[in-house]
Parts: structure tokens; sequence; C-alpha cells
């Protein structure tokens, strides 16, 4: 085995542990790993994410439903219109886009280059939602027409679909807001979104991609491996100052992206 690929196998297995330990967020680390480290296009890569987001996730609902922290029915009613906005974009929108979208006095913007960016400030909103100290919520919210939230859904489900991460940054407020579920249960229930969400995306690219079921089967499994690990030490670990210091460190690295793609 390379010394590439075992570092890409190792970054698997800590995005896993990232992931068991603060509930969310590491995933949004899998795309640069796959781009940057490994070398595989943007495209490929945020389809792989899908599938090692999604599988990663049901370990994660798993766990969560243990503790009774997941409502299943709010997590599928609010996952219908993200999952199909996520399919549609995966099977239709991302083959569709131009190969040079932007291209002027030798300036271009390649679509790799416009998914990288766009990927790098979506990291940029997540990480700042780490790194805020988020006040208490009083459990008052105002329930709203259904329609908006099928909206708001259809709008979650593309950004996802376009960046192949879990997007629990923007899940989480959302059923705290709409649905009047205390954190803790919106970051379980968030975790049914996400994992329903990110399969049924990848299965969008299934049509497009040929697919390296070998090496994404090991990818996933460490990911996993490390989730299941991740989970065990959140037991002995406070999470709110790790969760702050990953923000940080999703700052860095959405910076690098945008330095990178422009350099």
């Amino acid at each position: 085995m390379a010394i590439i690929d075992f570092l890409g196998f190792l970054g698997a297995f800590l995005i896993g542990v990232v992931l068991g330990l603060i509930g969310g967020g590491g995933s949004i680390l899998t795309v640069p790993l796959l781009v940057y480290l490994l070398g595989y296009n943007p495209v490929v890569a945020t389809a792989y994410s899908l599938f090692v987001v999604g599988t990663s996730s049901i370990i994660g609902v798993y766990k969560k439903h243990q503790k009774k922290l997941v409502d299943f029915k709010t997590g599928l009613a609010f996952s219908f219109p993200s999952f199909l906005a996520v399919y549609i974009t995966r099977r239709f929108l991302v083959p569709n886009i131009p190969d040079v979208i932007f291209n002027s006095n030798g300036f271009v913007i390649t679509r790799e280059i416009a998914i990288m960016v766009f990927f790098a400030i979506v990291m940029f909103a997540a990480s700042i939602s780490m790194i805020k100290t988020k006040e208490k919520t009083t459990g008052i919210f105002v329930k709203q027409a259904y329609y908006k939230t099928f909206t708001q859904g259809l709008i979650i489900g593309v950004i996802t679909g376009l960046i192949g991460a879990g997007g629990g940054f923007l899940y989480v407020p959302a059923l705290v807001l709409w649905a009047g579920l205390s954190m803790k249960n919106a970051v379980g229930t968030s975790l049914v979104i996400i994992s329903i969400n990110s399969i049924i995306g990848f299965l969008g690219d299934l049509h497009n991609l040929n697919t390296d079921w070998v090496f994404l089967l090991t990818f996933s499994f460490l990911t996993i491996s490390g989730v299941v690990l991740g989970d065990y030490l959140s037991k002995y670990i406070s999470n709110k100052k790790l969760k702050k210091g990953f923000g940080w460190f999703i700052l860095i690295m959405a910076i690098y992206i945008i330095i990178k793609e422009f350099s």
C-alpha cells in the first residue's frame, strides 16, 4: 500500500472519530481528503462522500436511538423534500454543469473549481456555527406552513447534493426552529435526514460513475470504525471545546481550499 493510500485511510478513520466525538461536522473533511490527498476529481469525491456520510450516519442514528434522542416521524417528514433535491442534483444537475463555467482574459473557472469554492463557502458557514457560542433554546417556536419547510428542505438538499457533505449544521437549527425539537433531539433526528439524503443522492450518481467499490467500502468501514471509537471516547471527553477547536480547523481548511483553487 502506497503511503498516500495509507494516509487517506487513516484520515477516513480520524474523520469517523471526530463524527463520533462531536456528533457531526467531521464528514465535511471527506471531500478535501479525497480531492487533495487521494487525487479524486471533485465530482467523484462528492459522490463518494455521500456514500461515506450516509453509511456512517446510519450508525449514528442507531447510537442516538439507543439514547432516545431520535424523532423518526419528524425526521422522515422533513427528509422528503431534501432527498428529492439531493437525488435530482446528483442525477441531473451535477453531470450537466459545463466543464468551463467562466472564461475571461485568461481567468478560467471550471466545474471542478466552482464545486470546491462553493464547498469552501459552506465549510466557512459550518465553521462559524461550530465556533459561535449558541444561546440556550427556550423551547418556544412558531410552527410554520409546510410549504415553507418544503422549500427550505429543497434548498438544503441542493446544497447537500452539490458538496457531498451531510449538512447537519443546516438541519439541526432547522429542526430546532421549525419543528420545536430540543438541541439534543435535533442532532439525533438530523442524522435520519442525512443518512436518507446521502444514500439516495449517491444512488443518483450510480448512473454517471464507475464506482471503485473496494476502495469505497474500505474507506467507509474505517470511517464507521472511527465513529464507534469516537462515540465511546465521547463519554470521557467534553465536546464543547473540542467542537469549537474543530470549527477553527474547518475555517482554516476553507481558506486553504480557496487559495489552492485560485493559485
